[in-house]
């Protein structure tokens, strides 16, 4: 049997550095680490740091930009299916990425406990696959009344139980299946969203409106005891 010689095949420079990066993050605390620390430990330049990552954030989560760009896409190609089952699945796509790397999953799920900046640029990015979901489901529901303000309703109650599954898996240490969690939590959306989400919503209440003229330099008290009059007279007029 010939041995393969074949050299072993290089990870992509985009991988090098993030894994550069992410293990001076854990060893000196995220704050301490430069730039210059990250490609000194990569053995490349500056400049072919951010050829891929435009600032150190970017590069705690090196992942996402590709997850979004496959949500666009899985979105993009949906059938005709429940709208509202379709972004389920979608959001399952960011707990794969999660799920394909969870000692370092866990390791960052600590890292954004204890750097604001990186929490801060954390919701960012989950902003950014809510406004995905949204748009999908505004274009589904076309003309329908209400149709932006149930979509972003719905995205961010995707997002919300995608993320309360998730987060008890990554506080657990990665441990029992967080895909079963997961999964519990958007079946509570899709009890509360699938069926409903296409209903008329009520009508909005049109309110009784009060102008009242009051002299300038008029007291407080006395403008307040005209409104009460003159709702009090209302509330009459509506008892006969």
């Amino acid at each position: 049997m010939t041995e393969d010689r074949r050299p072993a095949k290089k990870p992509p420079m985009r991988d090098v550095l993030a894994e550069a990066a992410f293990a001076l993050f854990m060893e000196r605390g995220f704050e301490r680490t430069t730039v210059d620390d990250i490609v000194a430990s990569a053995g490349v330049g500056r400049r072919s740091f951010f050829r891929y990552f435009p600032s150190k954030e970017d590069a705690v989560f090196p992942d996402h930009e590709r997850c979004l760009a496959e949500m666009t896409a899985f979105l993009d190609t949906a059938g005709d299916g429940d709208p509202v089952d379709t972004v389920c699945d979608a959001a399952r796509l960011v707990f794969r990425m999660y799920a394909e790397k969870p000692e370092f999953s866990v390791q960052r799920y600590r890292l954004t406990r204890e750097v604001p900046g990186l929490r801060t640029y954390e919701l960012s990015v989950v902003r950014r696959y809510e406004r995905t979901m949204a748009g999908y489901l505004e274009r589904r529901w076309g003309d329908t009344p209400d149709a932006a303000l149930r979509a972003e309703v719905i995205a961010a109650a995707v997002v919300a139980a995608h993320n309360n599954g998730l987060r008890s898996w990554l506080r657990s240490g990665g441990r029992g299946d967080a895909g079963a969690e997961v999964d519990r939590a958007l079946e509570l959306v899709r009890s509360l969203w699938g069926a409903a989400a296409e209903r008329p919503l009520p009508p909005v209440a049109e309110e009784d409106v009060i102008v009242m003229i009051a002299p300038k330099g008029a007291p407080m008290w006395r403008v307040v005891q005209r409104i009460e009059a003159a709702i009090g007279e209302e509330e009459a007029v509506a008892e006969r």
